[in-house]
């Protein structure tokens, strides 16, 4: 252990942080009396260590933060002040500035003559942070070569869609100008410089939250959260400002919540931006949910069904009436699954109407509505009305309650194909779930033509594609023990997956089309055990099942396959207990 007020080497840090074994370091010390490298860059090449793990080592020893780059972290702007040569000479990238402090990430951070020289460039206070050289040439090219432009993304905000705010102050602390916190430059780069950065890295939401040492700002990437940046303490009002006045909200209003949108044009491509504010103990929250046409993949064939499961499903999409449910958790791209539907059934000889809370994406050829519960226009007022304007196919968002659940199934039998989400757990489980709303079972036996329950799991990221071997409990939890001694795939960590291992999701889909045989059993409401041990006697595999098959074509971990149909696996085993 490292004494008390003394700071610790490389080798001693990474082992007491639990990163590095007391046998690793002395193969890595071996290797480098050897070559003469830097231990780091040992560590690195034997792939003991990642990047991120070395850096935050290096700081501490240094007692300096330390940190590795990313887009978002980074003001462009700066860089063209100080001069790409400059930067490249002085082995440094400025990150951003604040009230005359510039934040800069260096190779040498404890060099005096640098940051003396920085002082006299910037004429501001520097804030030192290391980085790894590497990461900082990196960059430094990337942001030299023209890769992101921010005052291209800053003029992409359309001048109707921003509303000017004048002499506003916020109440949170002493009387502050709004129009210097909100027009200054730092928080309008911060904000923009967010958004552009959650567009290249397909973010589904943004997250700015309070925190007591200031705001932290957070990205939903693959399904999980991954950290953004910490802007610096005294700009969370700021923040929520610029990010509310872009959204239409009423900035003065921080007591309720409220909801706003955006629309803008980044890359030459137009993306909406759904704004969600909330009051919190240390102040509001933000969510911004992201809705990026690129990153929508409607052909049915691109979602990754099995060729069976897909036959399927195109069958129940032929039929003239009908109900077909995607079911699923939140996220699990139901909605995705159902405009890939709606783009192979629509034509202009087909009238299609959809009910939508909210309509995440405009289509050609489709009538889309939004759902506004404030003045009445529910799901069920809504497909009541719809009814009566001649529709061939009618899509639901979701069946939340009874009587939305009542008009679909009759829709359904009135000669009308109906598309529908559903929160359940599998497949077998939504006729369940409809009965419990007092669906009849005579008439849901008629309606239903079949059901799609769906997740979504990371894909190994190709960048640091791995093989590994996965522990025995894994194996016997996927049930596939006669596996043992197969490699797998999982991810190392790199900078292109920021080191999660993980870029990309793929889909997990559980088909149930509805057979002679399944509609009888619906009709006399049989248990949702017997409907799934009827599916998997001709031939139907489980969420798990499909999941462990997506695992062994390489396209993801065991690992996590396990972790998105672990819910899955305990209410079927409750089915089975509350049988017997």
């Amino acid at each position: 252990m490292t004494p008390p007020g003394q700071k610790p080497r490389l080798g001693e840090a990474l082992i007491e942080s639990g990163a590095l074994s007391i046998e690793q370091l002395a193969r890595a010390l071996a290797a480098q009396k050897n070559s003469g490298a830097m231990l780091g860059e040992v560590l690195v090449e034997q792939g003991v260590v990642n990047g991120a793990t070395l850096i935050n080592a290096l700081g501490r020893c240094q007692g300096i933060p330390g940190c590795v780059l990313r887009h978002g972290l980074i003001d462009p702007a700066l860089l063209k002040e100080l001069g790409d040569d400059e930067a490249k000479r002085l082995k440094v990238i400025p990150m951003f500035r604040v009230h005359g402090t510039m934040t800069v990430a260096m190779a040498e951070p404890q060099s005096l003559p640098t940051i003396d020289r920085l002082v006299k460039l910037t004429k501001c206070k520097i804030r030192p942070i290391l980085a790894m050289e590497s990461n900082i040439d990196e960059f430094i090219k990337k942001y030299a070569g023209g890769d992101v432009d921010v005052d291209a993304f800053l003029t992409s905000l359309v001048e109707s869609d921003v509303e000017v705010v004048e002499r506003e102050t916020v109440d949170e602390g002493p009387s502050t100008d709004l129009d210097q916190m909100v027009e200054g430059s730092p928080i309008i780069n911060l904000v923009n410089v967010a958004l552009l950065t959650a567009i290249r890295d397909k973010a589904s939401d943004i997250h700015i939250e309070p925190d007591k040492k200031g705001t932290r700002i957070r990205y939903r990437i693959d399904g999980l959260l991954r950290d953004l940046m910490k802007p610096p303490p005294g700009m969370h009002a700021a923040i929520i400002s610029r990010v509310k006045v872009i959204g239409k909200m009423d900035i003065a209003e921080k007591r309720l919540p409220q909801e706003g949108r955006v629309r803008l044009v980044a890359e030459g491509r137009e993306i909406d931006l759904r704004v969600s504010s909330m009051p919190t103990l240390l102040g509001e929250k933000l969510v911004v949910r992201v809705l990026d046409k690129a990153n929508l993949h409607v052909k049915m064939e691109d979602l990754g069904i099995r060729f069976d499961g897909l036959e399927s499903l195109k069958r129940m999409l032929r039929q003239s009436h009908g109900l077909v449910l995607v079911t699923g958790p939140t996220g699990s791209g139901k909605t995705t699954t159902l405009y890939s539907a709606l783009d192979l059934l629509r034509s202009p000889e087909t009238n299609i109407v959809t009910v939508e809370d909210p309509v995440e994406y405009q289509m050609d050829l489709i009538n889309q509505i939004h759902v506004q519960d404030s003045i009445g226009l529910t799901f069920a007022t809504a497909l009541r009305s719809i009814l009566r304007q001649d529709p061939d196919i009618i899509m639901i968002g979701e069946i939340r309650d009874e009587v939305t659940a009542r008009v679909a199934v009759q829709a359904a039998l009135t000669g009308h194909l109906v598309l529908a989400t559903l929160h359940t757990n599998d497949a077998p489980g939504a006729v369940a779930r409809l009965l419990d709303m007092n669906v009849e079972p005579y008439l849901l036996s008629s309606a239903i033509n079949g059901v799609v329950a769906q997740r979504l799991c990371r894909m190994v990221c190709a960048g640091c594609r791995t093989k590994y071997y996965p522990a025995e409990h894994v194996l016997s939890d996927a049930g596939i023990e006669d596996y043992a001694g197969r490699a797998f795939q999982k991810g190392g960590g790199c900078q292109r997956c920021h080191n999660s291992g993980f870029a990309g999701r793929v889909g997990i889909y559980e088909v149930m089309e509805v057979s002679p045989e399944l509609r009888r059993m619906v009709h006399r409401g049989a248990a949702t055990h017997e409907l799934r041990d009827k599916v998997r006697e001709h031939g139907g595999l489980s969420l798990r099942e499909e999941g462990v098959a997506v695992a062994l074509q390489g396209k993801s971990s065991l690992e996590e396959v396990l972790r998105v149909t672990q819910n899955d696996q305990e209410v079927v085993a409750q089915d089975v207990a509350d049988a017997a």
